[in-house]
Parts: C-alpha cells; structure tokens; sequence
C-alpha cells in the first residue's frame, strides 16, 4: 500500500452537522437503514463520552502510531480521527500526548479498532475516545501509512468527510452524500417515538402501538 496524506476533503456544512448534535447514534443508525453501526467491541472509554463529526481517516500498520502523529497535524477543528490499525490490541497507538496535541488543534474525538492507553489521563481530560481495548504496551513510530483515504473500521467502510457519531451505545457512520435524507428520517422517527411514548403512558401496550400482535398471531403464537 503505498503511502500518502490528502490534506484537503470535503465536509458536511456545520449547519447540517449541528442538527446531528442532539441524535443518538442508536436514532441515526435505525435512520439510515440499520447500517453503519460499527463492530459493538468498537465502545466508549469511558461513560457519557459522545462524539460527533466528519470523518478524519487514518491508516497505520499494526503496532506502529507514526501516522496517528501526522493525522493530528492535517485535521481541522471538529473532525473526528477515525483510525485503523489493523485491530491490532497488543500495543497502545493513542495516549496523553497524541490526546492533548487532538485538543489543541480542536479535534473532536478518536474512533480505532485498535487499543489506547493512559487511560486515567484520557479519562480526566474528557477527551472522547472509542476503542477495542487497552493495552500499556507501545508502539514504533517507523513505519508509512495513509491519511485521508478510505479505510475499514469496525466492521465499516469509512471515507473521509463521513459522518461520525458515537455516544454510550457504539459508533455510526453515515456518508456524506446520504446525511440530510438520514435526518430527515431521523427527525421522523423521534416524532413516531414520542407519539408512541405518550400512548404508553396512557396506559396502551407497546405490542398494540407496534403492531406486534399482528406478527404473534401471523407467526402461529398460541395462548390458553
């Protein structure tokens, strides 16, 4: 794989990112489709983490966190490093350091299906970081990997610019192209959700709002 760095990509208008802010990744996932949902190992560091923003990609080999240093540095204000290191769990590719050079240059967050360290540290700067594991062990800072270009993550195929939201629940993707028809759909479902809310709370069931007794009796359920 040959080695580059893209230092311009397109992204999402703020405006349109920002109506994105008050959406679980959960509400954003069942908008798009059920898609985009990364690997559920893919978790928050730490409770109440939430991230959301364009997709910043980085691609280091496994073991090594050169490229991690040079993604910070080409990043802008609100992006969110979405990282690949092959999975690799045997090394921490994410620290104090990278976490306070993030902050400085605004980054908004850190996804990777690989491990990070310093946790205490990460956990009290409340940056918010997304990861498989956690390892104390380092990493080499030697070899060549790829920024700004499409990469795997988590089970999903992530382009730079996408959109990236995580909270309790897990990390979405959503691409670029496809955002304001996701919201859309979004805003429509958090409506059908409080309509069935307030009729639960009136006392109807969740199977009639649903309808899910349709389903029971169609799947043969009996009852005596």
């Amino acid at each position: 794989m040959v080695s580059h760095v893209i230092r311009s990509v397109a992204r999402p208008r703020p405006e349109l990112l920002a109506k994105f802010e008050r959406l679980s990744a959960a509400t954003v996932y069942e908008a798009a489709g059920q898609v985009g949902a990364m690997d559920h190992d893919v978790r928050p560091l730490g409770v109440g983490m939430r991230v959301c923003g364009p997709a910043l990609t980085v691609w280091c080999p496994p073991g090594d966190n050169l490229m991690m240093h040079k993604a910070v540095t080409v990043a802008r204000p609100g992006d969110v490093l979405v990282a690949d290191v092959g999975g690799y769990l045997e090394a921490g590719s994410w620290g104090e350091i990278l976490t306070i050079a993030a902050r400085e240059r605004g980054i908004a967050g850190l996804v990777t299906n690989g491990a990070v360290r310093d946790v205490g540290r990460l956990l009290a700067l409340g940056f918010p970081v997304f990861c498989r594991g956690v390892s104390m062990k380092g990493t080499t800072k030697k070899k060549l990997g790829r920024v700004n270009h499409a990469i795997w993550c988590g089970g999903v195929y992530v382009q730079p610019g996408d959109l990236v939201v995580g909270d309790d629940d897990g990390v979405v993707v959503v691409a670029r192209e496809r955002m304001r028809e996701v919201l859309q759909l979004a805003v429509e479902r958090l409506e059908r959700e409080e309509e069935i809310l307030k009729a639960v709370k009136q006392g109807r069931s969740t199977l009639e709002m649903l309808g899910l007794e349709e389903i029971l009796a169609a799947e043969g359920l009996l009852e005596e």
